[in-house]
């Protein structure tokens, strides 16, 4: 199973990106998906998590500004960022728990600068 992560980049302080997460794998529709990132020098951490049915639970520092959503169609996820802060600056993985299996996505750089 692969997760292909993109949509990072380089966005000033207050700024939007969206990120996207594809698997090719049919099981995605009924697999639960997550955003996690990891800044250097820190842990990796959840940033927010989404239901096959489309609930969604965001951690404290997304709440408000970050939005997941997933598409079945596409098999892809998704994660709108905006107002964006410095301490947004990390590489963001997607993660998918499926079939009893957890996979990783490669991550994919956001850096909040200005």
């Amino acid at each position: 199973v692969q997760l292909q992560a993109s949509g990072g980049g380089l966005v000033q302080p207050g700024g939007s990106l969206r990120l996207s997460c594809t698997t090719s794998e049919g099981i995605f529709s009924t697999a639960i998906m997550s955003w996690y990132r990891q800044a250097p020098g820190k842990q990796r951490e959840w940033v927010a998590t989404i239901s096959s049915s489309g609930d969604s639970t965001y951690a404290g520092s997304a709440k408000g500004r970050f939005t997941i959503s997933r598409d079945s169609a596409e098999n892809t996820m998704y994660l709108q960022m905006s107002s964006l802060k410095s301490e947004d600056t990390a590489a963001y993985y997607c993660k998918m728990i499926g079939r009893g299996s957890i996979y990783w996505g490669q991550g994919t750089q956001v850096t909040v600068s200005s």
